[in-house]
């Protein structure tokens, strides 16, 4: 097995996941088999019980495992399956120490951080790393550790003193350290400084661990000298210093380290069993992906009404799947945030301008998309902008909570139940539409909803996300929830037109919902958003994006293949905003032909 380490330095949130996801992509271009293992410093057991704005999005995996964001990016990079022991935290760590000590297996020894917790982290790290995580069931040859938070920080110690005994266990040859850092460069003068990097690398070599590669991440391209003034103060060759400046996309980052000599570095460092690839035809579905990422010349315009639109990691998944849907269809996305309690009548009187300004962003997008969320704060918002979307057949994709906030806003408009609400909200509520489930929620916050990869059944009879799934009877997507659609009220809902086209294996639980008579009004319970794949959408999120541009129905009838790229203005039919329907030519058409 081999192993590289991956570190970062100067501040936090400096790109370590991209870096370490690129890594992967450019080893697996390789015919390698990767793995990769996250490392959170904090006491949490797991991401499950954050807030979206501590940490980004809380991410969900087949297992059910509730873990950090970047996780999202090894998936969505590698397109592997990672388990919940693929995320390592201190509270992981300390917990399974601790009930060593109670069942005696450290025979009346003290228990210290060192070396019952460093041994502890290496042999998590140790067995997980040989855990296939691929379709084929292959045990991965690399393993990618990304150390969170900055070298330095005290909750880190532990780790790093665990992997300055972890290469000397494993040997060099197998093991890599790249340290990733900041290289500013102040307005001021323009100039890129090298200190806070070289100090970072100080650090880290102080502490037992010398870095391999060091990658430098900067606003703007850095030259050459300032590559060697690093190489200089920093023990590592002038080759061995990778720059990745800000660019177009992030796709755009494994090319880059490409380009740079990543590839014969690491086969050279690792001794790896392969030859070097190709260089024309290296990485090319990846090229191809991030060329047309960057040419995109027709734009789609989606709003997305959430809680935490303060924080745009918060719906990083959401984000992505609709970048990976909008570059398939040929589009490029401009997605607008919008502050859920913007939209409501209370906002309306206190600040006037913000509420119009929200509506008036809300009105001009093309397509509406309403995610997840808990809580009472911006439910209302939420439950306006279904009542718009429903009522001026615009494009809407519900997840979760926009399942529900769309049921409730359809019993008290459609229905007349004007006091239908979820108990989540009013627990004394007359008409609960959707309701708790008393199995997932034994009064424990961390780890008790419904969680993972579940089944989902579509009924009998048509429907646009049964044909958008490729008209599979049974389809697998992951889930995060305590709430669903009370049964009672079903039938009711759908003879007024609201059906319910998808359920779980037992017919239970509303799974996917539809609107009869609208252009593209749907909603799932589950998460489409985790298993959207770069060269691969999520079904739901291809099918906004489609009806939003004008291209749904069209798709659909030509069994689920898109249209040539024609030109800026040409569309299959009616888009849903107010943009000219021009008809294609006879020439045209011959041209294609």
């Amino acid at each position: 097995m081999k192993y590289i380490l991956v570190t970062g330095g100067v501040i936090s949130g400096v790109g370590k996941g991209v870096i370490s996801s690129s890594f992967g992509t450019i080893l697996k271009h390789c015919g390698i088999h990767v793995t990769s293992i996250k490392i959170d410093p904090y006491i949490n057991l797991d991401a499950g019980t954050f807030s979206p704005y501590e940490h980004g999005e809380v991410y969900v995996l087949d297992d059910g495992g509730e873990v950090d964001l970047d996780l999202g990016n090894y998936e969505r990079f590698l397109d592997i399956t990672l388990h919940k022991d693929n995320n390592i935290t201190t509270g992981k760590i300390y917990q399974s120490v601790i009930e060593k000590e109670r069942r005696g297996e450290y025979l009346g020894k003290t228990v210290q951080v060192v070396p019952h917790i460093t041994d502890a982290i290496q042999e998590w790290v140790a067995r997980v790393a040989k855990q296939s995580v691929s379709a084929d069931g292959n045990e991965p040859e690399v393993c990618i550790i990304e150390l969170g938070g900055t070298i330095g920080d005290i909750e880190g110690m532990p780790f790093v003193e665990a992997f300055r005994q972890f290469q000397f266990r494993v040997k060099k040859e197998n093991f890599c350290c790249a340290h990733v850092s900041l290289i500013p460069q102040p307005k001021s003068t323009g100039e890129p400084k090298t200190k806070p990097t070289q100090s970072s690398v100080r650090e880290l070599r102080g502490l037992g661990l010398s870095p391999d590669l060091i990658i430098c991440r900067s606003e703007n391209p850095i030259c050459d000298s300032i590559k060697d003034k690093i190489s200089n103060f920093c023990h590592v060759p002038p080759e061995q210093v990778i720059t990745i400046h800000d660019l177009s996309s992030i796709y755009r980052v494994p090319l880059l380290m490409e380009n740079q000599g990543i590839v014969p570095f690491l086969i050279d460092r690792l001794q790896l069993n392969i030859s070097m690839p190709n260089p024309r035809t290296f990485m090319y579905k990846w090229r191809n992906l991030a060329e047309r990422a960057d040419h995109l010349r027709k734009k789609v315009s989606i709003a997305l009404v959430g809680k935490y639109t303060k924080l745009e990691d918060s719906y990083a998944s959401i984000t992505k799947a609709l970048q990976h849907a909008s570059i398939e269809v040929g589009y490029k996305l401009e997605l607008k945030y919008i502050e859920a309690c913007n939209l409501e009548e209370a906002k309306k009187k206190s600040h006037p301008v913000i509420y119009h300004e929200a509506w008036g962003q809300l009105c001009k997008c093309a397509g509406v998309i309403v995610p997840g969320g808990f809580g009472k704060r911006g439910l209302e918002g939420k439950i306006e902008a279904c009542r718009w979307c429903r009522t001026n057949n615009k494009p809407f994709l519900g997840i979760c909570l926009g399942l529900q906030t769309a049921v409730i806003e359809f019993a008290r408009n459609v229905l007349g139940l004007s006091n239908a609400n979820s108990t989540e909200i009013d627990s004394e509520t007359e008409n609960p539409v959707v309701i708790d489930m008393p199995e997932h929620n034994p009064g424990q916050m961390g780890g008790t909803m419904r969680l993972g990869k579940r089944a989902t059944c579509f009924t009998g009879g048509d429907s646009v996300m049964k044909q958008l799934y490729d008209n599979k009877e049974m389809i697998e997507e992951r889930h995060r929830h305590r709430y669903e659609v009370n049964p009672k009220y079903v039938p009711d809902l759908e003879a007024a037109g609201m059906k319910f086209i998808g359920h779980d294996e037992n017919s239970e639980r509303m799974e996917i919902m539809e609107l009869e008579g609208h252009n593209f009004y749907v909603a799932t319970q589950f998460h489409p958003e985790y298993l959207s794949r770069p060269l691969e959408p999520s079904p739901p999120f291809l099918g906004l994006i489609l009806a939003s541009v004008g291209k749904l129905k069209s798709y659909l009838a030509k069994g689920r293949k898109l249209s040539p790229q024609l030109s800026d203005n040409e569309f299959d039919e009616e888009p849903s905003t107010s943009t000219t329907n021009l008809k294609l030519n006879g020439e045209a058409i011959s041209r294609i032909k």
